[in-house]
């Protein structure tokens, strides 16, 4: 499938999730609940989510990358595809007024919803640029951690996403990616329907290529700290795939 029109149909997916407010529902975590409910079903604290805006919470990702990450008062922080900002503003609370968080999404209405909450609560460091994830606007070697949360999934070309990430780094940064995978090449009636990239399935390269592309970006130390896997029917066949939740680290 074309590139071009994966990227317009994602956009347009998650601009208008921004824009309705509604609610999403990633693929593994509880449908039906409430976004905060599905926000823990995936590995986030109840008491993190207390202290950050609860607009920011609408129910997408697979992962607490922040959780992870380990970060400290001071770091400069990346977070790709930030969306509403719920990541942003967990980790801009951990590194403290000294440190900084960068937002970048390429969907103009998530980038602007996530603006307006951070002046309603008046985050100052906190920064949200419109961007794509293989082309970040970030210098080189400017971040201490980058951060993402299954939105690499959605990039037709993980490959130039990761390389991104690892030019932004600082030497010796790290990279704390969650994300979903699959555990055999997926059949092309899962990877050629549109609606399965939006919901982050289509995406899914298997578990060993995606480390692979990790390692190929130049990461060391590259592991899986997490991993919890789910099951999807395809529309096709009816054939039941086995799918895995993981978090990734590694080093720069």
């Amino acid at each position: 499938m074309e590139e071009k029109k994966i990227k317009e149909v994602v956009k347009a997916r998650y601009a208008q999730i921004a824009k309705q407010d509604q609610q999403n529902c990633c693929p593994s975590c509880a449908c039906g609940a409430s976004p905060l409910s599905q926000a823990q079903a995936i590995g986030y604290l109840r008491e993190d989510l207390e202290h950050i805006p609860e607009e920011a919470v609408i129910g997408l990702g697979c992962g607490n990358p922040t959780a992870i990450a380990d970060l400290k008062p001071g770091e400069v922080v990346l977070d790709l595809g930030s969306g509403a900002g719920v990541d942003v503003f967990l980790a801009a609370n951990r590194v403290g007024s000294t440190g900084r968080v960068i937002g970048v999404d390429m969907t103009e209405e998530m980038g602007d919803k996530a603006k307006g909450i951070a002046r309603s609560y008046g985050y100052h460091n906190v920064e949200f640029r419109l961007a794509e994830i293989e082309k970040l606007p970030i210098e080189d070697e400017s971040v201490d951690v980058v951060i993402s949360n299954c939105v690499i999934n959605l990039s037709p070309d993980k490959s130039k996403a990761f390389r991104e990430a690892y030019r932004a780094l600082k030497p010796g940064g790290r990279l704390i990616v969650s994300d979903i995978v699959s555990q055999r090449e997926l059949p092309d009636e899962i990877k050629n329907d549109l609606d399965a990239w939006t919901g982050c399935i289509a995406g899914a390269l298997e578990q060993q290529e995606y480390l692979g592309e990790v390692k190929k970006a130049g990461f060391e130390d590259v592991m899986v700290v997490s991993s919890r896997e789910f099951y999807i029917e395809s529309k096709g066949n009816g054939a039941i795939e086995k799918l895995l939740n993981i978090t990734v680290k590694a080093y720069k």
